[in-house]
């Protein structure tokens, strides 16, 4: 049987193979995306162990690991608890650099949601900088229904 493949070319094909899929969000995500597309509302959900509200919602709890089923309405604005300046393109950015990204932790949540930063120069950004959700008028159900996050104070602080 050894010797069969001592007389076997290998032969390499190049090519491209396209695979489509569609992706389903789930029962938690879906109505989250939901919410935004149909009240511009943020939603969490809130651990029956810890009580940490969750957003984005998630169906279990990453710090207990037990099933969540509460759903608690988060505000629009929040603080910056970290950032991140972009300064190079690329295809999968949803937006032309400079601009930053930013885990906001909401009024109302315990855990940060990342979002785009928008209406700042990047050098004005600052932790603890708050800021409140900018909705897109015409919404899909997805992250991106909310278009950014403005700074709440117009000067930016």
């Amino acid at each position: 049987m050894g010797d069969f493949w001592n007389d076997v070319e290998p032969v390499v094909l190049k090519g491209r193979i396209k695979v489509p899929y569609s992706w389903q969000a789930g029962e938690t995500a879906s109505f989250f995306l939901r919410e935004l597309r149909d009240s511009m509302k943020i939603w969490g959900k809130r651990c029956p162990r810890c009580e940490k509200v969750l957003v984005p919602p998630r169906k279990s709890c990453p710090f207990c690991f037990v099933n969540t089923e509460q759903w608690v309405e988060v505000s629009t604005e929040g603080t910056v608890a970290t950032f991140t300046i972009v300064k190079r393109d690329t295809p999968v950015q949803p937006a032309k650099s400079p601009f930053a990204y930013a885990v906001i932790c909401l009024d109302g949540a315990d855990t940060g949601l990342v979002h785009l930063l928008g209406e700042v120069e990047p050098e004005a950004i600052r932790e603890g900088m708050r800021v409140k959700a900018v909705f897109a008028e015409t919404r899909q159900g997805s992250l991106l229904d909310i278009v950014y996050f403005r700074p709440s104070d117009p000067q930016g602080g």
